[in-house]
């Protein structure tokens, strides 16, 4: 298919300029549209095969799964520690922090432009708008305990909490809708 899709791209630009050296003066719109028209049939076949292939290697490779995984670590350790903010001592926060959040984090980070090609773009910047405001308010709850601001590093534990719990939900709705499709 795909190869089909880039031959049909190819065919039209050949065919293309092919009917627009036949006379200097005129072009034969009639042979000249169709043969237009069809090098953008093969473009659009072409993109939806490339974006069926990144969506089958997403799944393949696992990287979905790592995101789930990563989002829901993250989701628990942090309703766990939401719970139990009010036993952290104030400067030990960021060193919680560290140990808990930090490679599940990176990973996420690092797999989740695979979101794009099994959601799409709409959903993907859904899911990381709220992940992206979660991350902020870890890192304002780290900021926060290394100043020694109590308050805060209670006020921001909840605010992540629930940026991250939103993040989780939106992730999973999409992963579900992508399952069914």
């Amino acid at each position: 298919m795909k190869l089909f899709a880039i031959v049909l791209v190819a065919m039209s630009f050949l065919g293309g300029a092919f009917l627009a050296s036949l006379d200097a003066k005129t072009l034969n719109w009639y042979w000249f549209i169709p043969t237009i028209v069809l090098g953008f049939i093969g473009a659009i076949m072409l993109k939806r095969v490339e974006h069926v292939t990144a969506k089958h290697h997403a799944h393949q490779s696992g990287s979905i799964d790592t995101l789930k995984r990563c989002l829901q670590n993250i989701v628990d350790n942090l309703n766990d520690m939401n719970a139990k903010k009010d036993q952290l001592p104030t400067y030990e926060a960021r060193f919680e922090i560290d140990r808990v959040f930090r490679e599940d984090l990176a990973q996420f980070a690092d797999a989740r432009e695979s979101m794009r090609h099994v959601f799409g773009l709409k959903e993907y910047a859904d899911i990381m708008s709220a992940f992206a405001a979660g991350e902020r308010y870890i890192n304002r709850v780290w900021s926060a305990s290394t100043d020694g601001y109590i308050d805060e590093v209670k006020q921001y534990i909840e605010r992540a909490s629930l940026q991250f719990n939103e993040a989780a939900k939106l992730f999973n709705a999409h992963l579900e809708d992508a399952n069914h499709s």
